[in-house]
């Protein structure tokens, strides 16, 4: 009897033993599913759990002097940190491309779980672009055929890491006079790498876009609604635009001056307010472009390529100018950026992650070379202060340094160098 018990309750325990092995064995099998799915580029844009940000990792007023692969892998530390989980480049012509697909490849390998994609692009320009020659705004510079062969090879070598082709930026706006091409440029190679992809030569779900101003894409000066334009629209994944409100403090500052009912309020108030409408001032360009392509009856989602604030500026929009260059409009210009785009399911790739002093190499304190999140240093401009005392960088480090707050984390000192937007009354523009 006492035997007959005894075999009943380990019967009873292996049995439980068993179950729960294979319940564990189950749970383990899913996991490892849902870590092999492969992300597309459809999960990532429009989710605020994929932060997105414009990235170069250039230290160095000579543009030639190219990051290493240990430092291209500081910074994805640094971003992934902040919750970035996908970066944009420009050009495959420099080696920075195809060494931040090879670093994050490693860190993939070293730090089981990390994760970085790459929407990667592709340099267009016209014929005689950057040479002494005068640009030909209707022919295509032969380089391009070429830049486009280099970004296919590379998004077929990380096909897990590149997960959008962006042909050109800001190759359409005539403002960028060096070097602007017609739509039926972008349109040709956009169509081309169409093509590949429904012949399998590239991933069927990479999507490819191009990025480039609003006005570009239909939603300001009626001029460029164009048919090429409106192929063009049909042709691509999604839209990816730039509004740059920064910029239009000079160019367009009716939003940007304080309007006499806010005469009364304190300096900083009168500031958040300012940071507001420069923020609508970005939905009023996203939502032009979004109303002209809905006239066109294309279903396509909009994003946000490219937006930023510069932290110093010598010319425009300095002192002497718009005043709307500091650190503390960027930090609410970057808190109000994402706030909205987040809420709105609109992927935000925020120009940008780090300053660049070659982009105005002749001219340290040109606005251009400011724009980054942090220094060059690696200390953390006033928008990321939160995170230095949430801790989130700690161990990181950029161009060897610890990441620290600029102003030694003195607020008052700070707001020192901040300058109120002109009043309405008072602001004359030139332009």
């Amino acid at each position: 009897m006492h035997t007959m018990i005894l075999k009943t309750v380990v019967a009873v325990f292996l049995l439980t033993i068993c179950l729960a092995c294979n319940s564990n064995k189950t749970k383990k099998e899913d996991n490892i599913s849902e870590m092999k799915k492969e992300i597309t580029a459809k999960d990532i844009l429009g989710s605020p759990d994929y932060l997105a940000m414009s990235y170069g990792g250039y230290r160095d007023a000579d543009h030639n002097i190219e990051p290493t692969i240990d430092e291209l892998k500081d910074d994805m530390k640094l971003l992934s940190a902040m919750g970035i989980k996908i970066v944009r480049t420009y050009k495959v012509h420099f080696p920075q491309a195809a060494n931040l697909l090879q670093a994050i490849t490693e860190l993939k390998k070293e730090e089981p779980g990390f994760e970085m994609f790459v929407m990667l692009g592709i340099w267009i320009d016209c014929k005689n672009a950057w040479t002494e020659y005068e640009p030909d705004h209707h022919q295509e510079s032969e380089r391009n055929e070429v830049e486009i062969a280099t970004a296919v090879a590379l998004a077929n070598k990380y096909p897990d890491v590149v997960k959008i082709l962006a042909v050109g930026n800001e190759a359409m706006v005539r403002w960028a006079e060096s070097y602007y091409v017609q739509p039926s440029v972008i349109l040709k190679w956009v169509n081309h790498l169409q093509t590949l992809k429904k012949d399998g030569k590239l991933a069927k779900d990479l999507w490819i876009t191009s990025s480039d101003d609003f006005a570009s894409w239909g939603g300001g000066d009626p001029s460029y609604r164009t048919e090429d334009l409106e192929k063009l629209i049909h042709a691509v994944d999604y839209i990816s635009m730039h509004t740059y409100p920064y910029h239009n403090t000079h160019y367009n500052p009716g939003f940007w001056k304080i309007p006499e009912h806010e005469e009364s309020l304190s300096d900083l108030e009168k500031i958040n307010a300012a940071m507001v409408r420069a923020v609508e001032f970005s939905k009023t360009q996203y939502d032009s472009v979004s109303n002209y392509v809905k006239s066109l009856g294309a279903d396509k989602t909009i994003h946000i390529g490219e937006t930023g604030w510069a932290t110093i500026s010598n010319g425009f929009y300095g002192p002497d100018g718009s005043k709307a260059t500091d650190e503390y409009k960027e930090a609410l210009f970057y808190k109000f950026m994402r706030e909205w785009t987040n809420k709105a399911g609109i992927s935000c790739f925020y120009f940008e992650a780090f300053n660049e002093p070659w982009k105005d190499a002749n001219n340290s304190n040109g606005s251009e070379n400011h724009f980054g999140l942090f220094t060059v240093e690696g200390q953390a401009k006033h928008a990321l202060w939160d995170l230095v005392d949430e801790g989130v960088f700690n161990g990181l480090t950029r161009n060897g340094n610890p990441i620290s707050k600029t102003y030694d984390g003195n607020k008052e000192e700070l707001i020192k160098e901040v300058l109120v937007p002109p009043a309405a009354r008072e602001m004359v523009h030139s332009r």
